[in-house]
């Protein structure tokens, strides 16, 4: 039986992803930092499809965990042949500020490890003549809002690249650019996003649905939604000044926000469960 791998597997859009590969009978190594939620997720999926779960405890963030996933990508013994890279998080510090760390951490997970764990996936699928690798970028990296949308246009330009140097060999790889889905990366992050359109939301779902679909069809760039793809179209032919000036408004209203939420837990000190919150991107 195939083997998946999913970093950020234990919620949101990685969950789902999970769920779905369980489903089409893949067993699953799951890649997080919480023990205690790999051990659910695994008894849940197990349950489930009765597939065998091997739970990868590991921060992204630290290099040497990151060695640990690489050697088992690389374990011949263990072939994985579906790579998900879907861990990260929302990123919202300003690129003014004097402490970087935010950044640092960031890059580190979304940008770094995408690169070494997809490198070591290729190299290990292309001896064997076959395998698939998606990585989870985001409708953000055709925008401009700050480190978060450069390292998704990051990921998606590094998914083209690496399906360029691939070609032909029998593995493929996918960059999901989601835009706004209902998870808890969202909350998480500790965003109110109340002027986000109903329209533009998506569920986990179909989203994880609709890039299985394109994995299998071999495309390159899977965008979910006409909608989405109607408005990433634009995007790319808008005059740069433009998606600025769009961007910035965006942020702008963010931020205010942020600020108005701010001042009111500052006057009643309780988390309101009904506000909505959102940034385009991964779910996880």
């Amino acid at each position: 039986m195939a083997t998946a791998l999913v970093t950020g597997g234990t919620s949101g859009i990685g969950a789902e992803f999970a769920r779905s590969l369980a489903g089409r009978g893949f067993d699953l190594v799951l890649v997080a930092r919480d023990v205690t939620r790999l051990n659910a997720m695994a008894a849940e999926l197990h349950a489930a499809d009765g597939i065998y779960v091997e739970v990868f405890p590991a921060d992204l963030a630290d290099r040497a965990d990151v060695a640990r996933v690489v050697e088992r990508i690389v374990d011949p013994l263990r072939p994985i042949e579906f790579l998900v890279n879907n861990a990260g998080f929302g990123v919202h510090s300003s690129l003014l500020v004097e402490d970087t760390s935010p950044h640092d951490r960031a890059f580190e997970v979304m940008c770094r490890t995408v690169l070494v764990l997809g490198g070591a996936a290729a190299r290990s699928m292309k001896a064997r003549g076959h395998g698939t690798i998606l990585n989870v970028s985001s409708t953000a990296g055709y925008i401009t809002m700050g480190s978060y949308s450069a390292i998704k246009a990051w990921v998606t330009s590094y998914s083209e690249g690496l399906a360029v140097e691939l070609r032909g060999t029998g593995v493929t790889v996918t960059a999901l650019c989601p835009g706004w889905v209902r998870t808890e990366f969202h909350s998480r992050a500790g965003i109110r996003a109340s002027s986000i359109p109903e329209a533009l939301w998506i569920d986990a779902e179909p989203l994880v649905a609709g890039a299985l679909r394109d994995v299998d069809r071999g495309r390159v760039i899977s965008i979910p939604t006409v909608r989405y793809r109607a408005l990433i179209w634009f995007a790319r032919h808008l005059p740069r000044r433009t998606i600025r000036f769009i961007s910035g408004a965006i942020s702008s209203s963010r931020k205010e926000e942020n600020e108005t939420s701010s001042e009111a837990t500052q006057t009643i000190p309780r988390a309101d469960p009904n506000n909505p919150v959102s940034t385009p991107g991964q779910g996880n």
